[in-house]
């Protein structure tokens, strides 16, 4: 299969990228100054990301559109207000996990962010809930960048005038260069921050004014380290298919009502680990000094008892530690407890926190 390629390829090429082939598109991991120093100016000022990767997945039609999507999607999607944005998931029959997702009601309907990996599965399991009457498409002529930090509002706001009156998980239209593009106040950092979508034809004049602006540009690699400490989930690593939300402790993503009320993939089996607790569930991980705990590594009691296994770890720039999330048994999960990770055959020290490792306050 070709490898793809972003509407911002070569202008990442021109920034001094270095590209890694990832969900089937070659995608900058990093550029010139390097992970740290692209983490660090996204955290004190700002930084931009393509993530053109990810699908923009457009369904249209009546109020029936919103009852076929709650089957699969445990959000309160009537309760949606127009321009709003909830994070919630792909459920399978089991309750697990097909992928996470941002939806968002639009005037037609709604627009669900698909994560690229998972894009083409996604559109084929949300398919089998439609009816003829149900319109939806991805839009490929769109691209998505985000731009994070404290500085982003002022950067997009003097070309972009108004984005300073969103507030997180909401959008709207706007006008640049003479058309429609939509931007969010939202992202994947921790960060305060915007999701723009806009025509490829126009997405590297919004780039060239972000550089102009001094926001650096950010790879996938300091993507990772700045969503690891804000204790986000990467698809494929801290959720799977055979891992529930509660699991994931993320019951916050199905809503109140839904959790009630049922009525989508899982919802007996979701139900019962509610009424009576999971066996495993996620944790932020601090090991001591140095030792990084990569996907894999193994977690055990202070005991020497196996309780679970590391989905994502690093280290994390901004709070100046290693940092890591992974699955434990219930019983050891409360934060403070200490616990032991083998990291290359040897054994290590660490301790179970609370997440996430750094938190800031988004614009409500």
């Amino acid at each position: 299969m070709e490898v793809q390629k972003t509407a911002l390829y070569n202008f990442h090429k021109n920034l001094g990228a270095k590209f890694v082939p990832f969900a089937g598109y070659e995608m900058p991991i990093q550029y010139s100054e390097g992970i740290i120093k692209e983490h660090i100016s996204t955290r004190t000022y700002a930084g931009f990301f393509d993530v053109s990767h990810m699908g923009q997945f457009f369904l249209e039609g009546d109020t029936t559109l919103e009852k076929a999507l709650e089957k699969i999607i445990p959000a309160d999607l009537n309760s949606l207000k127009l321009n709003q944005s909830k994070y919630s998931f792909l459920l399978n029959d089991n309750g697990g996990i097909i992928d996470d997702l941002i939806i968002t009601k639009t005037d037609k309907g709604f627009c669900i962010i698909l994560n690229a990996a998972c894009k083409e599965n996604d559109i084929k399991q949300i398919s089998k809930c439609l009816s003829s009457d149900h319109k939806n498409y991805l839009n490929s002529n769109l691209s998505l960048i985000a731009l994070q930090g404290p500085k982003s509002e002022e950067i997009l706001e003097n070309f972009i005038p108004g984005v300073s009156n969103l507030k997180f998980m909401n959008g709207n239209n706007f006008i640049f260069n003479g058309v429609t593009i939509y931007i969010t106040r939202s992202g994947y950092t921790g960060e305060d921050g915007f999701e723009i979508s806009i025509p490829n034809n126009k997405v590297e004049n919004l780039t060239k004014l972000l550089v102009s602006n001094k926001a650096k540009p950010i790879g996938l690699g300091a993507r990772d380290t700045l969503r690891l400490e804000a204790g986000l989930c990467l698809y494929g690593h801290d959720l799977n298919e055979k891992i529930n939300p509660i699991e994931a402790n993320l019951k916050w993503a199905i809503a109140k009502k839904r959790r009630e009320e049922g009525g989508f993939n899982g919802w007996e089996k979701i139900k019962n680990i509610l009424d009576n607790g999971c066996s495993k569930i996620r944790v932020g991980i601090l090991p001591e000094g140095r030792v990084i705990a990569r996907e894999g590594t193994k977690i055990f009691s202070m005991e020497e008892e196996e309780i679970g296994k590391i989905t994502s770890g690093t280290f994390g720039p901004s709070v100046n530690a290693s940092v890591a999330m992974g699955y434990v048994n219930s019983d050891f999960s409360g934060a403070g407890n200490k616990i032991k990770i083998e990291v290359r055959g040897k054994k290590y020290n660490a301790t179970i926190s609370e997440l996430p490792f750094y938190k800031k306050s988004y614009v409500k």
